[in-house]
């Protein structure tokens, strides 16, 4: 098997790696950082979601693990104290496949320019640079709503626990091809209304978000990617028809990682 290892870049996650590298080479597996089977992630969910965007053009022949030596680890199923188990899992044992939906975004200029289109594992969100953010939402091709506010932030399932919370989303099991839409201050008063509740969409309904105004500027970022458009279209959002493919040498329920990650007390 083919295995690369990407680090946070820390001195712990560094050693980890080295030690990693070295026993898994010795049990006769491949390192190869072109074409690798199995990714693994040594830091928190940053360097997960940097493993991830590496290697989004592989998500049919690559599976991803992570190891916990960050802040946060939602996506890491390993902590450090358990490297040297994880090394023989990976050795000895064939892994079971776990898929988590992703969001497909595809930004339309107006104009003759190409779109531009990107993969999610977390969440795209759209924000201003010039104040409000003002944005029609059609839902399978019908208006929905005129959104006034700091702006909205469309989140896969898994993505659900991370910005989407912050806002006040709902935390939706992976295995629900889902899209949510959640605002972010909007306006409300006798003049605007927004529906002012998160939205959950089924992989079968596009959202599609037109400015109002083309030439304004907007912050659109992209998992943990930001960048600045201006004379936009459209912004289409919809569940991609590829997965994110996980490796699981253990049970670990999303409900337990939930419970883990917010409510335990232990650390």
């Amino acid at each position: 098997m083919r295995f690369y290892i990407l680090s946070k870049g820390d001195h712990k996650s560094d050693i980890i790696k080295g030690r990693m590298k070295q026993y898994l080479e010795g049990f006769s597996l491949e390192y190869d950082e072109k074409e690798p089977e199995l990714v693994i992630s040594v830091g928190g969910d940053g360097t997960f979601l940097e493993a991830f965007h590496t290697y989004q053009d592989r998500l049919e022949h690559t599976a991803f693990i992570g190891i916990h030596t960050g802040h946060l680890g939602f996506y890491a199923d390993w902590l450090p104290d358990e490297v040297e188990k994880l090394i023989i899992e990976i050795a000895k044992k064939p892994y079971e496949i776990v898929e988590y939906p992703l969001l497909d975004i595809v930004i339309y200029p107006a104009g003759e320019k190409k779109a531009k289109q990107f993969l999610a594992l977390n969440e795209a969100s759209v924000k201003s640079a010039d104040g409000t953010v003002v944005l029609d939402v059609f839902i399978k091709g019908a208006h929905f709503e005129r959104f006034r506010g700091d702006g909205l932030c469309i989140s896969t399932p898994s993505g659900s626990t991370a910005y989407n919370k912050a806002l006040g989303g709902a935390i939706i099991h992976p295995s629900l091809k889902a899209l949510q839409i959640t605002e972010m201050a909007s306006i409300n008063n006798r003049v605007f209304r927004t529906v002012g509740s998160p939205l959950i969409l089924p992989k079968h309904h596009v959202c599609e978000l037109k400015p109002l105004h083309h030439e304004k500027n907007f912050l659109i970022t992209i998992d943990h990617y930001t960048d600045t458009y201006s004379n936009i279209d459209t912004i289409e959002c919809k569940v991609s028809e590829k997965n994110i493919r996980f490796a699981r040498f253990r049970a670990l329920p999303f409900w337990k990682r939930v419970h883990d990650s917010f409510i335990s007390d232990e650390r």
